[in-house]
C-alpha cells in the first residue's frame, strides 16, 4: 500500500467522538482519510473512526487491549477492519510550564521500530493474520508535551504526558498477511534462537523479543524445538 494521500472528510459538524479527541489521534485520521471517507460512524453497536466502501479503519495510538473486544465483535460479525497504530521514529520531548509556555524541547534518545507492534499485538496474537484484519504501522517524528504535576509520575520525577503530537510520517509497513509477520524476523537470525538472539538481532530489549516470540509462536509462525540451559530455543516454521 502506499502511503494515503490528504484527503477531505465527509463531515460538516463536529462529530461527539471528535469533541475529546486527542491531538495525535486527530492528526493521523486527518492524514490517514480519502475524500469520500465517512467519520465517526455508528455500526453494530460501535463507533467507527473512518468507514471506507465497508472497510471499517480504527485509529488506535496506544493500547491495543481497550479495543480487543471491539475488534473481535467486528470480525466475528463479518467486517473488514485496519487498525492505524503510530509508532515514533523519533520523539521530541517538550516541556511546557503551567501558562503552556515551552520550556525544554530535546529529542528523546528511544526510536521505534515496526517490531514494537507485539508489544500491543500480546493483547490479542489469535487474531494475527486474520483474513479480514489488517493493520497499518505509520511510522512517525511526534512531540511529547509534559507538564510537572508534583506527586506524579515519580520515573519522571513529576513530569506527565499530557498529549502527543504528530510532526510528520516517514513510513508505513502494512501487516495483513502471515508472511508480513513472518518477514519482520531479522535477516541473519540463527536457527534455533532464542529471545537473547532475538533482541541482540533486532537491537531491541529482551523484553521486546519476548513480546515478539510470544505472538508469533501463538501463530505458529515459530516452533519451541528444545532448551539451551534455562533459554527456550525457537524455529521458523516451514510455511507460515
Amino acid at each position: 500500500m502506499g502511503v494515503p494521500t490528504i484527503g477531505r472528510v465527509s463531515s460538516s459538524q463536529p462529530h461527539i467522538g471528535t469533541l475529546r479527541e486527542r491531538p495525535l489521534h486527530a492528526s493521523l485520521k486527518r492524514w490517514y482519510a480519502l475524500p469520500g471517507d465517512q467519520v465517526e460512524v455508528p455500526v453494530d453497536r460501535f463507533v467507527i473512526d473512518l468507514v471506507r466502501d465497508g472497510l471499517l479503519i480504527e485509529i488506535q495510538t496506544r493500547g491495543f487491549s481497550s479495543m480487543k473486544r471491539k475488534v473481535t465483535d467486528l470480525l466475528d460479525l463479518g467486517h473488514a477492519v485496519r487498525i492505524v497504530h503510530p509508532i515514533a521514529i523519533d520523539r521530541w520531548i517538550v516541556k511546557v510550564d503551567d501558562a503552556g509556555e515551552v520550556i525544554g524541547r530535546r529529542r528523546s534518545p528511544r526510536h521505534g521500530a515496526p517490531t514494537d507492534v507485539f508489544a500491543e499485538l500480546v493483547s490479542f496474537p489469535n487474531l494475527i493474520g486474520h483474513p479480514h484484519l489488517g493493520i497499518d504501522l505509520v511510522m512517525t517524528e511526534e512531540e511529547e508535551v509534559r507538564v510537572h504535576t508534583p506527586g506524579k509520575s515519580w520515573r519522571r520525577n513529576g513530569w506527565s504526558v499530557v498529549e502527543r503530537r504528530l510532526i510528520e510520517v516517514t513510513d508505513t509497513h502494512v501487516l495483513s498477511a502471515m508472511e508480513d509477520y513472518a518477514r519482520l524476523l531479522p535477516v541473519g537470525l540463527p536457527d534455533p534462537f532464542t529471545t537473547a538472539d532475538l533482541a541482540a538481532s533486532l537491537a531491541r530489549p529482551r523484553r521486546s523479543a519476548q513480546q515478539m516470540t510470544y505472538c508469533l509462536r501463538e501463530t505458529g509462525l515459530i516452533t519451541m524445538v528444545g532448551k539451551a540451559g534455562n533459554a527456550i530455543l525457537y524455529s521458523r516454521a516451514s510455511a507460515p
